[in-house]
């Protein structure tokens, strides 16, 4: 791969780190924080799964962003991923909530401002309409779960080695399926501004395999979010998994679970189509933010056992977070933007 390439597709890369140190603890913490499953083993089953949705269903959210601004500069695409990265980085350092997702979605209407591209409206609607359904679709999901799953263990009257036996595997698999769903939608926030600037040749990996130029992005995006999981997601993942495991062993579940299902439906090609062909509304293909679901899922819970616990203030912030984010994002792109074509004038002027 060329020097300069690798150079300018650092911007994604630094995301997908990024994305993989935070995030991952929304689909393992459980696991870890509760000691059911080692940080290494569960570093190595999330970083799959990661991998294997960016490369076989990453491509839905992705087309999605490349409807919303079509970058098709390597140098340009970088710097939106960039202000996406340091606007995360900002927020976070001043105790607001942060989703990668809003900040590259701000950071390309950043670049349309700058570029005199239209924003398509109707794509920002969806977009927006999903920032907004994530939360609220995860807390029914796991309002609706939770009493099955309490009920399913009532009926099936196991012993407490058979429930802790039941509750790691529980665990682990949701954690996988989340993995994978984590992969498959949020691969577009790492790599979404690159597959217009970016071409690659067929890559031909044994016989009947070959990976198109948007799957070579999305595996370079799965390696660098596997990254960011083994270098410095232990400390998350065991905040997160402590925090969430509180709500009780089925409660944590629940949540993990709601979480990954509202990723996979914000992701599949197929169900969007099936939904299609049968005539009714199909979900939007966009990239949403594994905390706002898992916030969402976890205020479910909160609500079905009457509001106890619930900190409205704290709630307060994180939409404060989730406003301010895509707006920084894309003020910060545009700026950055227009100072580097000023800049470029002055010397070709000099």
């Amino acid at each position: 791969m060329d020097l300069s390439l690798l150079i300018f597709l650092s911007g994604g890369l630094f995301l997908g780190w990024a994305l993989g140190a935070n995030d991952a603890a929304n689909v393992f913490g459980t696991a870890v924080g509760t000691r059911m499953l080692r940080f290494a083993s569960a570093a190595a089953l999330c970083s799959l799964g990661v991998i294997l949705g960016a490369v076989i269903s990453g491509a839905g959210p992705t087309e999605t962003l490349g409807k919303l601004a079509a970058i098709d500069s390597l140098a340009e695409a970088c710097t939106a991923s960039v202000s996406a990265g340091l606007t995360v980085l900002f927020m976070t350092r001043r105790g607001l909530p942060v989703s990668t997702s809003q900040a590259v979605v701000g950071a390309l209407v950043g670049w349309n401002l700058w570029s005199g591209a239209p924003t398509d409206l109707n794509i920002i609607g969806k977009v927006v309409l999903t920032w907004v359904l994530c939360p609220i679709l995860a807390g029914i999901i796991a309002a609706i779960l939770l009493p099955l799953t309490s009920l399913a263990l009532r009926a099936l009257r196991l012993h407490l080695l058979q429930q802790d036996s039941l509750t790691r595997w529980a665990l682990v698999l949701a954690g996988t399926f989340g993995a994978y769903s984590l992969g498959a939608n949020n691969i577009a926030n790492v790599m979404g501004p690159f597959t217009h600037a970016v071409q690659f040749e067929p890559l031909r990996l044994g016989t009947g395999l070959t990976l198109d130029s948007s799957q070579q992005l999305f595996l370079l995006g799965g390696l660098a979010i596997a990254f960011g999981i083994f270098t410095y997601s232990r400390k998350v993942m065991m905040t997160v998994g402590k925090d969430l495991f509180a709500l009780s062993p089925a409660a944590a579940w629940v949540a993990v679970m709601s979480h990954s299902f509202v990723l996979f439906l914000f992701a599949s090609k197929g169900l969007a189509a099936w939904l299609g062909n049968a005539g009714l509304p199909q979900i939007p293909l966009v990239p949403v933010s594994s905390s706002q679901a898992v916030i969402g899922a976890i205020l479910g819970i909160g609500l079905l056992r009457g509001k106890h616990g619930i900190r409205w203030s704290v709630l307060g912030g994180i939409g404060l977070g989730w406003l301010l984010t895509p707006i920084a994002a894309a003020v910060l792109c545009y700026i950055t933007l227009w100072t580097i074509s000023v800049a470029k004038a002055g010397v070709i002027i000099l």
